[in-house]
């Protein structure tokens, strides 16, 4: 359900630009020398596990840090020495949301509301709505997941034009992370330019146009939607009925990585077709996929390099 259409970036490069961000904080902690741009109207995931930079990249787009060397801009307008235009026009979700915890929520949103000056009373309650969000006690007794929807809805009730969002559904249980790679997804159909941070691979690859992942502070890719699907690997555990025919299986033209017992586990990359003849030849009682690790994505997309 990737989203690889739409976007022409030629002509509209650079609503955000990094070139050469560097941020070190010492013992491989840090950004460096990051360089992307996100076109307008284009969806871009930022995708890294824990720890890899995305969030010292996106306080640094929000004007929170200043760079030591090199530079961001957003609409042209540099993002530290100009932060106060871009936050005015701009919807953040940062990866912890400060909050007056002595407000209610409903407080909390007027609040923002009022600061902003741009959003619509009605956009706020249908986003209310879509979220199940009681906003009426105060936000200290709130649980992190009702807190994630106060800044989810704080945010997506202006009409920005550029939204960024760092780790936005953390605390939100899968039906309301699907409601909101279902707002992304409207946003992203407006011609809205989205920068979104995650460490799910699937919420980046349902909402987003292109990716970049970062690993220990450094850009490794960036590539579509559609040459990451191209180049997935993915691992497949073939239960057989009789425990003799796994030595032959191992035999057969395809990758097998690990025998326990009556089970095979098979690597894939583009040759399905081929995967499932073999199975044919076979009495075989399962077979499923295992959920991927982010660091088995990135082994299996770029070959396992030391650089990655």
């Amino acid at each position: 359900m990737g989203a690889s259409a739409g976007v022409d970036r030629k002509n509209d490069m650079g609503v955000i630009s990094i070139d050469g961000l560097t941020r070190d904080y010492g013992n491989g902690k840090g950004v460096f020398d990051l360089s992307f741009d996100v076109a307008k109207g284009e969806a871009f995931g930022f995708l890294g596990p824990n720890g890899a930079g995305k969030t010292t990249t996106i306080r640094h787009l929000m004007g929170l840090i200043k760079s030591q060397k090199g530079s961001c801009t957003i609409n042209g307008m540099d993002c530290w020495s100009e932060s106060y235009k871009i936050q005015r026009t701009l919807s953040y979700i940062p990866g912890e949301t400060a909050f007056f915890d002595d407000m209610t929520g409903t407080d909390y949103l007027n609040f923002i509301g009022k600061y902003r000056g741009d959003y619509s009373e009605k956009r706020k309650n249908e986003l209310v709505d879509a979220f199940g969000l009681d906003a009426r006690s105060k936000i200290s007794k709130m649980s992190k997941g009702t807190k994630q929807k106060i800044a989810i809805v704080a945010a997506f009730m202006h009409d920005s034009d550029v939204f960024v969002l760092d780790e936005a559904t953390s605390g939100l249980d899968p039906l309301m992370q699907n409601q909101f790679i279902s707002l992304v997804t409207a946003e992203r159909d407006k011609g809205k330019t989205i920068l979104m941070s995650s460490h799910s691979f699937e919420q980046v690859e349902r909402t987003c146009h292109r990716v970049g992942i970062i690993r220990e502070g450094k850009l490794v890719a960036v590539d579509s939607i559609d040459a990451l699907r191209a180049n997935q690997v993915r691992s497949y555990v073939v239960t057989l009925q009789n425990v003799g025919d796994v030595q032959a299986f191992s035999k057969e033209p395809l990758t097998v990585t690990c025998t326990q017992e009556n089970r095979v586990t098979v690597s894939v990359q583009n040759n399905m077709r081929e995967f499932i003849s073999v199975m044919n030849k076979y009495a075989v009682t399962n077979i499923y996929a295992p959920n991927q690790s982010l660091e088995e994505v990135f082994m299996h997309y770029y070959g396992g390099e030391q650089d990655v």
